[in-house]
């Protein structure tokens, strides 16, 4: 299986990253994580980029606040499939990260998941991973069952508890 390569901005974003590598070694999703700011090292963040794929990767990552310029940055040097986790910061709540990190211009794609969607990102790189890996998709639809059954388990209690 593919790995997925999991970069931040700053190791401040770790709470934020953390719920994406929760997620991964719950899918069993091999992976990797690093700390490159696309400001303060630009080339370090180019060169994970550029030989991402010959190292295995098969989806990146990338989770940074503020001007949120990383995940453009390791788009703009790779064709493997980058998504964006805009975080929140003291300026304008995470906005600005939102903005910087789905306003990609023609030709260098990035997917982005809401402020802080760490989760999300997880699962989207494991259902990019999947299309060629039906043991993962197989855990995927596991995984969303389940959600299912907790939901209506909630439901069950809450219609136990105030319907008549």
């Amino acid at each position: 299986m593919k790995k997925v390569g999991i970069v931040m901005g700053s190791a401040s974003d770790m709470p934020v990253v953390k719920k994406t590598i929760d997620m991964l070694g719950s899918l069993d999703i091999p992976y990797e994580v690093h700390v490159y700011s696309a400001h303060r090292t630009p080339n370090e963040a180019s060169n994970f980029s550029l030989y991402a794929k010959e190292r295995g990767f098969g989806v990146i990552i990338a989770a940074a606040g503020m001007a949120a310029h990383l995940a453009g940055v390791i788009a703009s040097k790779t064709t493997l499939p980058v998504i964006g986790i805009p975080c929140k910061s003291s300026n304008l709540d995470g906005l600005d990260a939102l903005l910087a990190t789905v306003q990609m211009p023609t030709g260098i794609p990035v997917a982005t998941v809401a402020i802080e969607g760490a989760g999300n990102a997880a699962l989207l790189a494991a259902q990019i991973l999947a299309l060629s890996d039906d043991a993962l998709s197989k855990k995927l639809e596991d995984k969303r069952m389940a959600d299912r059954e907790a939901v209506l388990a909630k439901n069950a209690e809450i219609e136990e508890q105030f319907n008549n």
